[in-house]
C-alpha cells in the first residue's frame, strides 16, 4: 500500500515546489529590477516562469491535478507577472497602461475564478489562457533583457508588451463570456 502512495506524494511535492519557486522569486525579482540588475533579474525570472509550464505538464502526466493546486498555480503566476510588471514600470521598461490592462485582467479573473468555483462550477484554464501566460512571460523576459532591436522606432519588448496586453484582454473577455451563465445562477 505504501509503494502506491509514495509516487503521488513525490509528484505533489514537486508541483508545490514549482509553485513555491514562483512565489519566492517574486520579491527577489522586484529587488533586482529596482536595482537595475537586469541580467540577474532575467536569470531569476526565466526559470521561475518555466516552472509554470513544467508544473502543468507534470501534473497532467502524473494525474495529480486538483482544484486547489490549480488555484495555487495560477495565483503564483499572477504574483510573478504582477511583481515583474511593477518593477518594469518603475524602471521605465513597461508602460503603466500595459501593466494596468494586464494586472486588472489578472485580478478580475482571479475573482471570477473564486465566484465560479464558489457556485460549484469548475473553472478550467482555457488554451487561450495558457497562450496568454506564455505571451506575458516572453514579453516580460524581453523587457527585462531589452534586446537592441527596434521596429518603427519602438523597442521589440514594447511591441511584445502591447501584444501581451491585447492577448490578456482577449483571454479575459473569453473567460467572462464562458462563465456568464455560471455567474447568473
Amino acid at each position: 500500500m505504501e509503494a502506491v502512495r509514495l509516487p503521488w506524494l513525490r509528484s505533489s511535492r514537486a508541483l508545490a515546489a514549482g509553485t513555491g519557486v514562483r512565489v519566492i522569486a517574486s520579491p527577489v525579482l522586484l529587488a533586482l529590477l529596482l536595482s537595475r540588475s537586469f541580467t540577474a533579474a532575467a536569470i531569476v525570472f526565466v526559470p521561475a516562469a518555466a516552472t509554470d509550464w513544467l508544473d502543468g505538464r507534470l501534473a497532467r502526466r502524473w494525474g495529480v491535478t486538483t482544484r486547489f493546486g490549480s488555484f495555487l498555480d495560477t495565483t503564483a503566476d499572477k504574483l510573478l507577472v504582477t511583481t515583474a510588471l511593477f518593477g518594469l514600470v518603475s524602471v521605465h521598461r513597461a508602460s503603466p497602461w500595459v501593466a494596468l490592462v494586464i494586472v486588472a485582467r489578472e485580478l478580475a479573473i482571479l475573482g471570477l475564478r473564486a465566484a465560479v468555483e464558489a457556485a460549484g462550477v469548475h473553472f478550467a484554464t482555457s488554451l487561450l489562457g495558457k497562450w496568454k501566460a506564455t505571451v506575458q512571460f516572453v514579453a516580460i523576459a524581453l523587457a527585462i533583457l531589452r534586446p537592441d532591436l527596434s521596429l518603427a522606432g519602438v523597442w521589440l519588448d514594447q511591441w511584445a508588451m502591447v501584444i501581451a496586453a491585447a492577448v490578456t484582454a482577449w483571454s479575459g473577455a473569453d473567460y467572462l463570456a464562458r462563465c456568464a451563465a455560471a455567474l447568473r445562477t
